[in-house]
């Protein structure tokens, strides 16, 4: 059996995995990780996943990460806001938090993995001597959208119990095991923007007063003004604050101009999405063109494309069907039918 850091929120999901550790055997510690400012030591989070380590008997500790998570994840999602992105911090989060600080946590404690409470799989291919991520048992829950910048050496170390497991099956073992959080609601929202205001978070943490700025079609006509590109993103239709006799949604916006180009819906979709920084998981970087699917978003469904291998890390994703509102910024994930392929990072679409 292994020494295994289990990663623990307080939730249902993470305190089931520290439960499925003891009873296979292993040694687990429980580690909580303090990310944002959350009532301290004494957080709810922080007391339900002590609590839970109370009742299986093993370890807890918390470890405060407040200065890595402002470095890594804050102050990227807003420099990115403020260059017109619309980026995915739960994507850096993992990469460089939850999995890339953690492990380095659970080396020093002469952990031999982490585990975690991802709906997903991970496994080693021996043909192809690569660690590869595959979709769960649980298509619902399904979270390999969100681990595609994760490194072979990262997976190496990784166990999530959760794959085999639907939701229900999870809620029934925290229910068996006496957990409060067996009836809780799963969280939706980014942790350090709990309402969802992306732009208040960016005002309030900067003190940076947005500027006003123009409207317009896509020929450039000024339709109006707005209150500052980083208040809107791609596709958006609602809270434009603009009456044009006929539904406009954002196509674009260029925060050196300031301006926010607005058209028919039409507009927004692209057959082409142009994608950069891309990691490939499941194998090497292809030279050639190979046919996958591909996901522009956590809750979209995947859709049938050739991907196109630019250099050896930009490439042109090319859809059968157009699709909706490709956002710069956001994440472009890759699957040949439930194997996670890698990702990148989605630059423009046409």
């Amino acid at each position: 059996m292994a020494k295994v850091m289990a990663a623990m929120s307080g939730g249902v999901d993470s305190s089931v995995v520290a439960a499925i550790l003891k009873e296979q055997g292993h040694s687990t510690l429980g580690a909580t990780l303090r990310l944002v400012e959350d009532g301290g030591v004494l957080s709810k989070e922080v007391l339900s996943a002590w609590e839970v380590c109370q009742k299986l008997g093993i370890p807890h500790i918390v470890y405060d990460m407040r200065e890595d998570f402002k470095k890594e994840i804050i102050a990227r999602f807003i420099n990115e806001y403020e260059a017109g992105l619309t980026p995915n911090p739960c994507v850096e989060c993992n990469k460089y938090i939850k999995f890339g600080g953690m492990l380095k946590k659970a080396i020093l404690e002469n952990c031999d993995y982490i585990a975690t409470g991802h709906y997903s799989k991970v496994s080693f291919n021996k043909e192809t001597g690569r660690y590869t991520v595959t979709r769960p048992k649980d298509f619902k829950k399904d979270q390999t959208y969100v681990l595609w910048q994760l490194s072979q050496e990262q997976l190496s170390r990784i166990l999530m119990p959760l794959g085999e497991l639907t939701k229900e099956e999870v809620r029934e073992i925290a229910a068996d095991y006496g957990f409060s959080s067996a009836g809780a609601k799963d969280s939706q929202d980014i942790c350090f923007v709990p309402d969802g205001n992306y732009a208040a978070f960016i005002q309030s943490h900067t003190g940076e007063i947005f500027k006003k700025g123009n409207y317009t079609d896509i020929y450039g006509k000024v339709l109006g003004q707005h209150l500052g590109h980083q208040c809107y993103t791609i596709g958006q239709r609602k809270g434009l604050g603009i009456a044009l006799g006929k539904p406009q949604f954002v196509i674009s916006k260029d925060p050196l101009t300031n301006n926010v180009v607005l058209g028919d819906e039409e507009h927004i979709f692209k057959t082409h999405i142009y994608i950069k920084d891309i990691n490939m998981m499941a194998l090497e970087f292809p030279k050639g063109d190979i046919a996958c699917t591909a996901k522009l978003r956590y809750s979209a469904r995947d859709e049938e494309c050739i991907f196109h291998p630019l250099s050896e890390t930009e490439a042109v994703l090319e859809f059968k069907k157009p699709q909706r509102a490709a956002t710069p910024g956001q994440s472009a994930v890759l699957y040949l039918d439930d194997l996670l392929l890698g990702g990148g990072k989605i630059v423009n679409g046409e």
